[in-house]
């Protein structure tokens, strides 16, 4: 059984957190205005009883907030004794990943942006 936690700004949802596999999935845009909205799916994200997987895939944009906030997940994760995958970042959304330098924290994986990033 799956227990899913969105939520939305007008009709589309913008966080979502599956619990089974433990997932996190991003899509449109993430800023400092959805911020307050993406909290109630990264708490969830912390009750996991195995490592993370971060679907970025449908992510189109993304500021310093948002990968602040995958940086404290990762890290309260890790702490856990649990990692954290990030995986389908579009190409900007890969490059803001490594500029951060998200990729290079303890217990966070990043795949391989796709070819021709």
């Amino acid at each position: 059984m799956s227990l899913t936690v969105a939520f939305a700004v007008g009709f589309r949802s913008i966080v979502t957190f599956v619990e089974h596999p433990p997932a996190l999935r991003c899509e449109g845009d993430e800023d400092v205005a959805t911020q307050g909205l993406r909290r109630p799916a990264l708490s969830r994200a912390l009750t996991v009883q195995s490592d993370l997987v971060v679907e970025l895939r449908a992510l189109s944009f993304a500021d310093a907030s948002f990968m602040l906030d995958l940086v404290m997940l990762s890290r309260r994760l890790r702490k856990a004794g649990r990692r954290m995958r990030i995986r389908g970042a579009q190409p900007q959304i890969h490059r803001l990943i490594e500029t951060m330098g998200v990729q290079r924290l303890p217990g966070v994986e990043l795949e391989p942006a796709p070819v021709g990033a």
